[in-house]
């Protein structure tokens, strides 16, 4: 009401909404980038040979066939040259900041002594993971019910149509709520991606249960603007939502406490202020966190006691090593929202040395498409210097300074008046990390950038580029300062990171640069260090995959293929060797034809038509997989005949009767004959030229049916 005068939209007239449609060229359901890409120099981890240097990919000519290998130079300058078709058997090695790996000999007994020590630590590990997993399995939750006309209701007011991934989490949340255990779910999804309104969803799910929630958030900005998404997202129904946090009164917070503690609130949204021992539930059901890892010790504990038997779910853009490796190994559900919002642009990120011209030029133009900036300063004793040193140097930008020993009432005046463009420019601390959406701002400079973390420079960069215009960060050092490696790596990984629904990689990396670190109490850095991060958590999988009773697979000896075809990638297909390493890669991921069809129209839509050599060496990675789905681990080829050898354990179960009359349709002569227990199979093909691999495919297929 304003001046007698109300205001009716179509909205509340007709209960219709206009939604917001996506509009990008981000292609759905496409996998994460590889986080880990290969470069010449990389320590590499060979499981079975150990830590070695990646010095390059060749192309060598065996048998007629050009095949390509990558060469890993190991200690004493030996060289070890791997089929591409066997590249899921390296891995990048990733560890500890500044942390040089020992280099394996090739041939000797170390790596393996190494593994075996680390599988015995694992072991313990495993079961204390096991051992929480568990207790929470046992723990009886509360089972919210089914979705109701409500709930869809609900949903369906949400201004912007959801992105494929939003759906996707939101039913994996509901599901896992409508269990009578408790839900342990990490959302991992970029700043924007709309992780909060799956929040919401699941929220309004535990309130229709006559559930009280409480959303935990890590700073008093956050928390105020979460509240008032929170009260604008709930308008159409009767739901009680308060905040709890430093800016409100005392007297408020009497009355909310009160009121929690009768049942009277359904959605408290607040700080830690919300962990502190006067705060009582009536009956809480779900407690939402976001951004677990910006707590601290003593709050991370309340949590703890907090989540025992209801449902919690984790938001974050960036988790921390622990979050994401309790994830990795199944212990914590994991939610990805990979798709971005429509019309948003990845930010431009340079790392360079303090320099005032570039400050002052980068300013200019923002002013100059009426934007404006961030300047994170971390130092609040100095902050006045630096205002007045940047007033001097941008006498036409106005400046304002905002910090955490502000009181609320200049906090909150500040930083009204930089939302009213009052102010161009905001000289200020890391309390812009979290919370801020102010899209017209699209610069940011970040002074000693090479004193945060990772998931930090992540976070703080993710304030800016929040609208349809392209924006800049500058990753400043200060001059002359010679960087330590760790720092370095900080600051080339977040540069590297540019695209768009980094925050998982970041997180990924970050696991890599720091270590999984302290997981249970156990301190494990020490033999995360001698084998690589990847190849740890493997490990730590099958443990506790041993544990739960669940057979692991067989792991791949032969580090030879089990047939020979022609693996090179014409330079007339890329040039580029990171490109052909893509593409080994993603021929490496085929085990089935749907995936086969699939790699086969992304290589096309991306590099063109496929080749012959490349469609046969496509079918040659399905039938390694076919054979080693049997256990079938040797195989002869020569002149016109396949031999094959399957395994005892297989051929007590092949109908042979059926097999013979079946296989007839693709060989000249078909043989069997038993040799120690095991069968071998020789087939005559009707033609074994190059294309012999699509008759040996289809005898798989058989062999396959006649077992069944």
């Amino acid at each position: 009401i304003y001046n007698n005068l109300v205001v009716i939209s179509e909205t509340e007239l007709f209960n219709k909404k206009e939604n917001a449609h996506y509009k990008n060229s981000f292609k759905l359901g496409t996998k994460i980038r590889d986080i880990n890409k290969l470069e010449v120099g990389d320590y590499i981890v060979h499981n079975h040979h150990g830590i070695g240097r990646y010095t390059g990919i060749t192309t060598l000519t065996k048998n007629g066939l050009k095949k390509d290998y990558l060469i890993i130079e190991y200690k004493d300058n030996d060289k070890l040259y791997i089929p591409v078709e066997k590249i899921e058997l390296i891995s990048k090695y990733s560890s500890n900041d500044g942390i040089t790996p020992k280099i394996s000999k090739l041939g000797g007994t170390e790596w393996a002594k190494t593994k075996m020590r680390i599988h015995k630590k694992l072991e313990n590990i495993a079961a204390e993971l096991l051992e929480l997993y568990a207790k929470r399995e046992a723990t009886k939750g509360f089972a919210f019910l089914e979705d109701d006309e409500n709930q869809m209701e609900f949903e369906k007011e949400f201004i912007y149509d959801d992105t494929t991934d939003q759906l996707k989490v939101t039913e994996e949340i509901k599901k896992d709520m409508e269990k009578e255990t408790p839900m342990d779910r990490l959302l991992c999804g970029d700043v924007g991606y709309g992780k909060t309104e799956v929040a919401f969803r699941a929220m309004f799910k535990a309130v229709l249960s006559g559930k009280q929630v409480a959303y935990l958030c890590p700073t008093t900005i956050l928390s105020n603007q979460h509240y008032h998404t929170a009260i604008d997202r709930f308008k159409s129904y009767p739901v009680n939502i308060c905040l709890l946090n430093r800016f409100v009164s005392t007297k408020k917070v009497k009355q909310t406490l009160k009121d929690l503690k009768e049942g009277k609130v359904d959605i408290i949204i607040g700080t830690h202020r919300l962990l502190s021992d006067d705060v009582e539930f009536k009956n809480l059901g779900l407690l939402v966190i976001d951004e677990e890892q910006r707590f601290g010790v003593k709050h991370k504990e309340k949590i703890k006691q907090m989540r025992n038997d209801v449902d919690v779910l984790t938001l974050s853009a960036t988790p921390i090593p622990r979050t994401l490796q309790m994830s990795m190994v199944g212990i914590r559900n994991l939610s990805l929202i990979e798709t971005p919002p429509m019309d948003r642009f990845p930010v431009q990120t340079y790392v360079l040395e303090e320099n005032d011209y570039i400050i002052k030029d980068a300013i200019n133009k923002e002013l100059m498409r009426n934007g404006q900036a961030f300047i994170l300063y971390n130092r609040i004793e100095d902050m006045e210097v630096k205002k007045r040193a940047l007033e001097t140097l941008i006498p036409n930008a106005k400046i304002a300074c905002a910090h955490g020993k502000m009181t609320k009432n200049e906090l909150e005046v500040i930083m009204n008046d930089f939302v009213n463009k009052e102010y161009d420019v905001l000289l200020c601390t890391t309390i812009i990390e979290t919370g801020i959406d102010i899209p017209s701002v699209n610069t940011l400079i970040i002074i000693d950038a090479d004193r945060f973390g990772l998931s930090q420079l992540y976070q703080i960069r993710g304030r800016v580029g929040r609208s349809n215009k392209i924006a800049y960060a500058y990753l400043m050092y200060k001059k002359g300062k010679t960087l330590t490696d760790v720092a370095e790596k900080r600051l080339s990984v977040i540069k590297e990171f540019t695209e768009l629904g980094s925050g998982f990689k970041i997180a990924a990396r970050d696991l890599s640069i720091r270590g999984a670190g302290d997981s249970l109490g156990s301190e494990q850095a020490g033999f995360i260090d001698s084998v690589g991060i990847e190849l740890y958590l493997k490990m730590l999988n099958e443990e506790v995959n041993k544990l739960k009773g669940i057979e692991n697979k067989e792991e791949v000896t032969n580090d030879q293929p089990l047939i020979e075809v022609a693996t090179s990638i014409d330079s007339k297909y890329t040039d580029e060797f990171d490109l052909k390493i893509e593409i080994h890669k993603k021929i490496n991921e085929i085990d089935s034809y749907d995936k086969l069809v699939e790699v086969k129209k992304e290589f096309e839509d991306r590099f063109g038509n496929a080749n012959q050599d490349i469609l046969i060496y496509m079918y040659e990675e399905w039938f390694e997989k076919l054979a080693a789905k049997f256990d079938i681990t040797k195989v002869k080829q020569d002149k016109d005949m396949i031999t094959l050898t399957l395994p005892p354990t297989l051929s007590s179960k092949v109908n042979g009767e059926l097999l013979f009359l079946e296989a007839s349709s693709i060989t000249t002569n078909f043989r069997f004959k038993m040799y120690h227990n095991s069968l071998i199979v020789t087939l005559m093909l009707k033609k074994l030229d190059r294309h012999f691999i699509y008759y040996l495919i289809e005898f798989m297929e058989l062999l396959e049916k006649a077992i069944s």
